[in-house]
């Protein structure tokens, strides 16, 4: 039988990807900020192909979070399976999926594609319920960490949700925030805003067993909203593009920094990461870049130096 199907107008066959493609689940937020919007600009900053799945919706403006809307869990499955069944994807994301079926969803999905890597960052839920809040993180520990690859937070976050009992006199170091990780199923945690003696502040993609990479920085002044989904899915794209995790991760850092300082205020709340900051000619810059901390470029670690202790994630 001779094959009928017309000739590929662009001579790339079927199946044949030049990118590599990342599935991000992850909810909208019609401020730009975070959620879908920061996944897919900072992905296609680093040349990947993002299949974006919608969890639900933020109802918020660039000041706070007002609200959340959850889809149910049978359209997750469907928009995610639909996708995965005609492409082959290297790495998925997992932001703010909005509830605990949502996570079972997800949890499921990864598990049939168990060797492909999983970041999955857990933001500041302080906004939501309580109820809601402890019902999602149950679920995340339960379902979601066993299929992580690596987890990306905030040094408080983490600490407040790994290390509820924690009595030490002084907070958890990232390394102990790694081990409470790992007793989940993760072998690695990217704990982000830690406060260093020195007052500087610290970054650390961490093991339980070691430190594998870390950053310091000053502060800037300004607060941002989006940098912890930019920099999850700055490092999720990398490491599907086969890049190995710990120039990932410093990579990773350097996009957001300069993300951050060429940060921009786009309403009457906090700035928002410009992850597009490449694309545009110097004197295109926006004057509006929120006013940061002169020190802020003396970092120890070239460009790696980020605020993520002032986001709003």
């Amino acid at each position: 039988m001779n094959d009928t199907s017309p000739p590929s107008k662009t001579g790339i066959e079927p199946g044949q990807a030049s990118l590599p493609c990342v599935m991000v689940f992850n909810t909208n937020d019609p401020s730009g900020a975070g959620g879908l919007a920061a996944d897919l600009t900072a992905m296609a900053s680093a040349s990947v192909h993002v299949l974006p799945v919608v969890t639900g919706t933020y109802i918020r403006d660039t000041s706070e979070i007002h609200d959340h809307i959850a889809f149910d869990e049978e359209a997750v499955t469907d928009q995610a399976r639909c996708a995965l069944e005609d492409m082959p994807v290297q790495a998925f994301k997992v932001g703010f999926v909005g509830s605990a079926e949502n996570l079972s969803a997800i949890a499921s999905l990864t598990t049939d594609y168990a060797e492909v890597p999983v970041v999955a960052y857990m933001p500041d839920l302080s906004w939501w319920d309580e109820l809601a809040i402890e019902t999602y993180l149950d679920a995340c520990i339960e379902l979601l960490l066993p299929q992580t690859t690596v987890l990306a937070g905030n040094h408080s976050t983490l600490c407040r949700w790994l290390l509820p009992d924690w009595e030490g006199d002084r907070p958890p170091n990232p390394r102990e925030i790694a081990r409470a990780a790992a007793v989940h199923g993760v072998p690695y945690t990217l704990v982000t805003g830690f406060h260093a003696a020195d007052q500087q502040l610290e970054s650390h993609l961490a093991s339980p067993e070691t430190v594998l990479a870390s950053a310091r920085y000053e502060r800037f002044e300004a607060t941002f909203s989006g940098a912890g989904d930019t920099l999850s899915a700055a490092l999720c794209a990398l490491i599907a593009a086969g890049t190995d995790l710990q120039t990932a991760c410093a990579e990773a850092l350097n996009y957001l920094d300069q993300s951050l300082d060429a940060g921009f205020q786009p309403g009457m709340g906090h700035a928002v990461p410009d992850r597009l900051f490449w694309a545009h000619d110097d004197e295109d810059a926006p004057d509006d870049t929120p006013e940061t901390d002169e020190s802020a470029a003396d970092s120890t670690l070239d460009a790696d130096d980020f605020p993520l202790d002032t986001t709003k994630h």
